[in-house]
């Protein structure tokens, strides 16, 4: 298929202003202010999008690409995510991750899933482990897993100050570190620790303390969910200073949680580095409601489409698209 998108507000990401874009064969293959028109005897679309904004596909660093939930008993496992889910979504490049259950889904299925979004012409990629202690693995180990196997890049999601982690020491989450910090200059990956952020108390603490104690670069810890809690957010800009990267999760909008397009600009706004700071969608995942005994009162599941609309919504709210 080709495609010629006309008069497009050309956003890549610095802006281009007014201009035309040939996509062939899946890629970019000319963009000029004005390409001329293909002609009829070549099969093409040719697309007048009036001005309207062109910006490159987004990337989904934290999708449950075999489905998450599972935590009120089986009917309550979240089904595989679906191509479309992301595309539609403008997503075009995503990291797959397994959440609380490690033991009924697997990194095999999940390295599976991911190199099927890869046929199908995503970018994708995954973490090895899950939320628990020891990680489970595809080769049996960390480093193994990250330096031989193709998708994965590093290690995720570790569950850190939530009921439903593993409850790990300080020597477990360095351990688990090093291993993804050497695994990824062996293999020229990224080599990072996704954390899942609970609401425990304990916040952020245990991250502190490997920092405060290790050698281990502070980039290798990436947490995520970092807006499930006000005072969390607050918190975070510390760990943004000592140089890790933390992340706010598009959650659907409850009226308490707070959403990712006013994480996003309080961040800006109040000065915390940028180059800090991601966005996912936890698409497919489960977004659970807990009573005090952590018992399953509620379920939502996340959806990649909320990257868009916090977006739209930030767009709205008059901040710079750069």
């Amino acid at each position: 298929m080709i495609t010629l998108l006309k008069n497009a507000s050309v956003f890549a990401p610095e802006r281009r202003g007014r201009a035309d874009v040939l996509v062939a064969d899946g890629r970019i293959a000319a963009m000029e202010a004005t390409l001329p028109d293909l002609p009829a005897d070549i099969p093409h679309e040719s697309i007048d999008l009036a001005g309207q904004l062109l910006i490159p596909g987004l990337v989904d660093d934290h999708v449950h690409v075999t489905g998450g939930g599972g935590e009120a008993g089986p009917s309550t496992r979240v089904p595989p995510i679906e191509l479309t889910k992301l595309t539609l979504a403008g997503v075009t490049s995503c990291v797959g991750v397994l959440g609380t259950d490690g033991t009924t889904r697997t990194v095999r299925d999940l390295v599976a899933c991911t190199l099927s979004l890869r046929e199908q012409g995503l970018s994708a990629w995954c973490y090895t482990g899950s939320y628990q202690i020891p990680p489970p693995t595809l080769m049996g180990s960390v480093r193994d897993d990250i330096v031989f196997v193709d998708p994965i890049i590093g290690v995720g999601e570790l569950a850190l100050s939530d009921h439903r982690s593993s409850q790990p020491t300080l020597d477990e989450l360095l351990r688990i570190a090093s291993d993804a910090y050497v695994a990824g200059m062996i293999s020229n990956k990224a080599g990072v620790v996704h954390c899942h952020m609970g609401s425990g108390e304990r916040g952020f603490s245990l991250l502190h303390e490997a920092l405060d104690t290790a050698e281990i670069p502070a980039r290798v810890f990436h947490p995520t969910h970092i807006n499930r809690e006000r005072w969390l957010f607050d918190a975070a800009a510390k760990l943004a200073v000592r140089g890790c990267t933390v992340e706010v999760t598009a959650f659907p909008d409850d009226g308490e949680t707070m959403v990712a397009s006013e994480a996003i600009s309080r961040w800006r706004k109040e000065g915390h580095p940028m180059n800090r700071l991601t966005c996912s969608s936890d698409g497919a995942g489960c977004l659970p409601t807990f009573d005090d005994d952590g018992r399953l009162i509620h379920m939502d599941i996340g959806k990649p489409n909320t990257l868009l609309l916090a977006i739209q919504e930030l767009l709205a709210m008059g901040e710079p698209l750069e």
